[in-house]
């Protein structure tokens, strides 16, 4: 059998984290500059299938992988799918993308891994059949996840997403240009998200409160985005991170990383993902990229990640 090679890029959420879990909306877009890729390799007779991963330094056979593998579980639920057998091949995964920073990284392993392993099995699989198998791999990192990373990913668009109702891909009128920074502090989501949801259960006024500032946040960045009206994207930004630190979610770094962003000249900032860590993204005109990334690493970022969303 041939080799097969597939990807799948990052993912920020450009608006609407935790809220989202909450049956608000929230958007968010791909972020194609940094990528999985997994190549599949035929194996000798017998041998079965092994998931390498290298960044992890780990190689596992699929007959001895524990159940809640995230890598396994990816893997079983495309030969269920497929109804297949355990090929006897080599998954071999590779990512530029950090790991528990709110770019994806688990999420675009299990992409990457399906459309590889259906691909080497002469399956072709469709974005929404894809989405729908990592969504169930996403219960094992998350908990209770909102549905939107695996639906961004998948289908590599931007998208306006409210859990259990339909997808909706984002039109964008006109590009603009992001910034990522990353603390360098690693965000397990899963942690995160039922600490935030203990908080609520205590006092599920004040957060349905705080949740409902934060959808009508997002209606309005779609209608400025579908509009190409970009200058209003930086103040509601601004405002989406104050009620995020108003959850809980946000951290000294990336309020540092924040301010920094808005001192430096951007439009607007704010923390992307679980928080308490993982990355910040602010929204900067292309003539003051350069300067706001420097600006980014002097207060303390790890690693800046310029991307444009939009443009294909």
């Amino acid at each position: 059998m041939a080799v097969i090679e597939s990807s799948a890029p990052g993912k920020i959420i450009l608006f609407g984290e935790h809220a989202v879990v909450y049956g608000r909306p929230a958007i968010a877009v791909p972020v194609t500059e940094v990528q999985v890729i997994v190549t599949a390799e035929p194996a000798p007779k017998d041998s079965g299938l092994t998931l390498v991963a290298l960044e992890l330094g780990e190689s596992v056979p699929l007959s001895t992988a524990m159940q809640d593998n995230p890598l396994a579980a990816a893997a079983r639920l495309t030969l269920a799918r497929l109804c297949a057998p355990e090929p006897d091949a080599t998954l071999i995964i590779s990512s530029t993308i950090p790991i528990a920073s709110g770019l994806g990284s688990g999420t675009a392993v299990s992409t990457a891994l399906v459309r590889t392993l259906a691909g080497f099995l002469g399956h072709t699989l469709e974005a929404a059949e894809v989405s729908r198998l990592v969504f169930e791999v996403e219960k094992i990192h998350h908990g209770t996840p909102s549905g939107i990373d695996n639906t961004v990913i998948a289908y590599e668009q931007p998208v306006y997403f409210v859990r259990e109702q339909p997808i909706e891909q984002l039109s964008v009128r006109t590009p603009f240009t992001l910034l990522i920074g990353d603390t360098g502090t690693r965000s397990p989501t899963k942690k995160v998200v039922e600490h935030l949801r203990r908080n609520r259960k205590r006092n599920p006024a004040r957060y349905d409160a705080l949740f409902d500032q934060i959808g009508d946040i997002v209606d309005e960045a779609r209608e400025a985005i579908e509009t190409g009206s970009i200058g209003r994207l930086g103040p509601l930004m601004d405002d989406n991170h104050e009620l995020l630190i108003e959850l809980g979610v946000s951290s000294k770094k990336l309020d540092e990383l924040v301010e920094a962003a808005r001192f430096a000249g951007a439009m607007g900032a704010k923390l992307s993902g679980a928080g308490r860590g993982g990355n910040m993204i602010a929204l900067v005109e292309d003539d003051v990229t350069e300067e706001l990334a420097e600006a980014l690493g002097e207060a303390g970022a790890k690693r800046v990640i310029r991307t444009r969303v939009g443009e294909w």
